[in-house]
């Protein structure tokens, strides 16, 4: 959305702050990017659907939002998405097979197709969630997930001690993501039992799972969420990046972004046999696969003792080229440009985002005047 925000204004609707104060939309302004955070409030006691598709007319009203393009997230936008709004395009970018997490509700899948009947694009997170969408929708384009090269490039040059891992012990096997059912906690309980000199250094949000739950051995070492700007500084303390995900329906579909962020910096990587992993990284030789807890070890002991080549990483780096954000937004562009131009829309329109969960809205102005804060 940053980039979107470029070439015109973006406005980003998160999930509703349930409180006791009048419903209302609270804005704030990335100073760096310049995309608009819209928070709606709505009080505990009033239906939120009704308040919030009341708070979206009145929010594209105020900033005088005409026809502009619209970024669903999540189906679930479309209970409180009001018909006032008349969009020049509506883009499905479907990040996950959400139906099949825990706790999804039921009527996803209801509202999920009719969110097909009326999207212009389909997006989709990975070439395995590309290939179960396009049955249904005519445009279905596959984006898997998108890196930030220079950002996580900075692991290179940087020192391994960085906060919690100053003087913790190596080799150091490391993840950075949410932790969640989607992980594979009985792989890592053994990995660290089979080897206990090995210290696993696990970084990211704790959701949907009790901490209970986690394995608690010495040398594991649960970390908790960390800043985005810092990831770089942990990434350079470790000497394989893991993943170790659970095979289950909610990784049938996952493209993880952990994949070419560990390889921006610099790190051999090792996965459990996911779909989108194995293909591409898997058969590139840019990831190693593992089908059991003594495979994953044999892999990450392979790493620790076999310095990666010049050629290795020159590999990796002329394929995250590829998957640059940038890129990912380039192509984006010109596919939503070409649903403009097909609409006779009279220049491209791009603009806002309404939805961190719910959905997004695309400006569809010239984006040179600044819109007034609620």
């Amino acid at each position: 959305m940053s980039r979107f925000a470029r070439e015109r204004r973006v406005f980003y609707m998160e999930e509703p702050v349930i409180d006791s104060t009048e419903p209302h939309v609270k804005m704030t302004v990335c100073p760096r990017t310049q995309v608009w955070v819209a928070t709606p409030h709505v009080p505990p006691d009033q239906d939120r659907n009704r308040v919030l598709r009341r708070l979206l007319a009145e929010f594209a009203r105020a900033h005088d939002l005409r026809n502009p393009i619209v970024w669903f997230y999540t189906p679930m936008a479309l209970e409180f998405f009001p018909d006032s709004i008349e969009p020049s395009a509506i883009i499905y970018d479907c990040m996950d097979e959400l139906s099949m997490f825990r706790g999804a509700p039921s009527e996803l899948r209801s509202l999920e197709k009719r969110l097909l009947t009326k999207a212009d694009l389909v997006f989709t997170g990975g070439v395995s969630l590309f290939e179960a969408k396009r049955r249904f929708h005519p445009h279905v384009y596959p984006f898997p997930s998108g890196v930030d090269l220079n950002h996580f490039a900075q692991a290179r040059g940087l020192k391994g001690e960085f906060r919690e891992l100053e003087g913790l012990p190596r080799p150091r096997l490391g993840y950075a993501g949410v932790i969640d059912e989607r992980l594979d906690l009985e792989l890592i309980d053994a990995i660290a039992e089979k080897r206990p000199g090995w210290q696993i250094v696990m970084v990211g949000p704790t959701a949907k799972i009790s901490r209970e739950s986690l394995p608690r051995r010495a040398n594991i070492h649960w970390l908790g969420m960390k800043d985005y700007a810092d990831l770089p500084q942990y990434f350079a303390g470790w000497d394989v990046g893991i993943m170790p995900f659970a095979l289950n329906d909610a990784t049938r579909f996952i493209s993880p972004t952990k994949t070419p962020e560990y390889l921006s910096a610099g790190l051999p990587v090792v996965s459990t046999a996911i779909r989108d992993v194995e293909r591409p990284y898997g058969e590139l030789g840019l990831a190693k696969i593992a089908h059991s807890p003594d495979e994953f070890i044999a892999h990450a002991e392979q790493a620790f003792t076999v310095n990666m080549s010049f050629k290795w990483r020159e590999r990796a780096d002329e394929f995250l080229k590829s998957i640059s954000w940038d890129s990912v937004w380039g192509h984006m562009n010109c596919l939503i440009s070409g649903i403009l131009a097909e609409s006779q829309a009279v220049e491209p329109i791009f603009g806002k985002v309404a939805g961190a969960a719910p959905g997004g809205l695309f400006d569809t102005g010239s984006g040179q005047e600044s819109p007034a804060r609620v």
